[in-house]
């Protein structure tokens, strides 16, 4: 769609703006030159700038590479030491157990990324997932709850 846009803006406009070089000004007064572009070659060159930008990636994909990443090492952390009690699961207990997994996963991860962590509902979350455990002992509930959310809440210093 915006390449739709710039064909439209070109076409009516005939003269395109484009950076001389796709590096950064060396100084201040270092301008762009405009180049004359017809608008049925206006894609090639935005490819080719595109191809020549310096390589770094947008800082939204590096935000979101950030939370991928975070997300995984919650989900890690979450099902450490549970293994043998989900292969116990039936199909559709373990079908639930996993959908209520990765939604805690995602909701933990969301907490995480606010500036003030809220570390009672970090805690609930866990125990309400924990909780669909069948025939779950309330000392291991607790005792679990507060190991991964202490282990998540380290995570939160290294992210």
């Amino acid at each position: 769609m915006a390449v739709e846009k710039i064909l439209e803006q070109a076409s009516r406009e005939k003269i395109a703006t484009v950076p001389a070089k796709f590096e950064k000004p060396s100084s201040p007064e270092a301008k762009t030159e405009k180049i004359l572009v017809r608008p049925d070659k206006l894609p090639e060159v935005i490819q080719t700038a595109e191809q020549k930008s310096d390589g770094l990636s947008s800082p939204v994909t590096l935000a979101q590479d950030f939370q991928k990443q975070r997300a995984a090492a919650i989900d890690s952390i979450l099902s450490e030491g549970l293994n043998e009690i989900f292969l116990q699961m039936k199909g559709q207990e373990q079908k639930e157990f996993k959908k209520k997994g990765e939604e805690t996963v995602a909701k933990i991860n969301m907490l995480l990324g606010q500036t003030k962590v809220k570390v009672n509902k970090i805690i609930s979350l866990i125990r309400e997932w924990l909780k669909m455990i069948p025939g779950v002992n309330k000392f291991f509930l607790e005792q679990e709850v507060k190991i991964k959310a202490d282990k998540i809440l380290k995570i939160k210093d290294k992210f």
